[in-house]
């Protein structure tokens, strides 16, 4: 089997803290862990440089998103203002979170959420993105709580939490849950040793609710 990849998907307009802070928790786990994955930032594009929606920030995506591989694939969410008027140009949230909803991402993460190799993690506006696209209906999530609201309208089964188990499909809420699902996923696959040395390095405990859902009682 390859070696399994924790791979987060950059795109335009993505939330920079969404990305570094669960990147380096899960980079900290696989070093606990002796390297038990490999930690990348992918796009669907391929290598290339990607803005933030902070205009001063960028990262480099080092490959293509690879829906293929086991492991994890990390969805982040958006920042920008909240209110504005997008037929005046304003690049608001829900803007980016629709681009990207819309872009060619999705029919490749949608690869990844079929693949039975492949956890999926989307948190803030993450998940509400992959809601957009149609890639979570029916399931049960949670995303940022000013957009539980539109979570619920696209046919998800929306929960106020700080973390949802659903199974292959781990949701978290505002932008500070990418943290919470980064460790929670070393904690569900790699034992909660692992999880609480990535805590005590970075200084940090989990707060908040973890929901677990009849889907993940039952896989």
């Amino acid at each position: 089997m390859p070696h399994p990849r924790a791979q987060f998907v950059l795109f335009d307009g993505f939330d920079p803290l969404d990305v570094i802070a669960p990147f380096e928790v899960l980079t900290a786990g696989s070093e606990f862990l002796g390297g038990a994955f490999a930690v990348e930032l992918v796009s669907a594009s391929g290598p290339g440089v990607v803005g933030s929606g902070t205009p001063q920030i960028s990262l480099t995506a080092a490959a293509a998103l690879d829906p293929d591989a086991p492991g994890f694939v990390l969805v982040p969410g958006a920042v920008g203002p909240v209110d504005g008027d997008p037929d005046a140009g304003d690049e608001t949230i829900p803007v980016l979170l629709a681009r990207f909803a819309s872009s060619e991402a999705m029919p490749v993460i949608a690869r990844a959420v079929a693949n039975p190799d492949v956890i999926v993690a989307a948190y803030c506006g993450g998940s509400l993105a992959l809601a957009m696209a149609g890639l979570i209906e029916g399931r049960t999530a949670t995303t940022h709580v000013l957009g539980l609201d539109m979570l619920d309208a696209t046919g998800v089964k929306a929960v106020r939490a700080r973390v949802v188990d659903d199974g292959d499909l781990i949701t978290g809420g505002g932008v500070t849950s990418g943290l919470d699902v980064a460790l929670y996923l070393l904690e569900r696959e790699f034992g909660s040793t692992t999880a609480h040395a990535v805590e005590e390095l970075f200084e940090y405990e989990r707060r908040g609710v973890t929901v677990k859902s009849e889907r993940q009682f039952a896989a």
